[in-house]
């Protein structure tokens, strides 16, 4: 016996029994309590000087041997629009995605997955970075930094 749920959302939490009669026993019966949580995204602020390195972690509370077994992604975004610079699948060397201008020759993956940006410009102020683990078809843990630059 089983109960299979499609497109599930947060309301969908709560406790479900299964029951049935058996013969010459009686009524049997199980319950279990679903809890089905909301994705979350952390959110960080990275203050870095003009001309240094950036280097921002792909989530914070997850270690590097964690995140090897996921394919992941890094994106820029401003006003809404974002950009993928750079995925990466289990055991499969970091794909760059070199069609942008602006970050193209600056990004590269560091130890931990870490997004490293060199040298940051001014117009890296304000932009947010953000970071997506696939641990499941349909899971993706989720952290953005939005970035500020300071002039020496």
């Amino acid at each position: 016996w089983a109960l299979h749920l499609k497109n599930v959302t947060v309301s969908l939490s709560g406790q479900y029994e299964c029951s049935f009669a058996t013969y010459p026993y009686g009524t049997k019966a199980a319950k279990i309590q679903l809890i089905v949580k909301a994705e979350e995204e952390q959110h960080y602020v990275k203050e870095v000087r003009l001309n240094q390195t950036l280097e921002i972690p792909c989530l914070e509370d997850v270690t590097s041997e964690d995140l090897s077994n996921y394919p992941f992604k890094w994106l820029v975004g401003e006003n809404g629009r974002r950009e993928e610079l750079v995925s990466k699948e289990p055991s499969c060397p970091a794909v760059y995605r070199n069609g942008s201008v602006q970050y193209g020759p600056r990004v590269r993956l560091g130890l931990n997955n870490t997004l490293k940006i060199f040298p940051t410009k001014i117009t890296d102020d304000g932009r947010v970075f953000s970071c997506h683990v696939v641990y499941h078809p349909q899971r993706v843990l989720k952290s953005s930094t939005t970035v500020r630059v300071f002039g020496k």
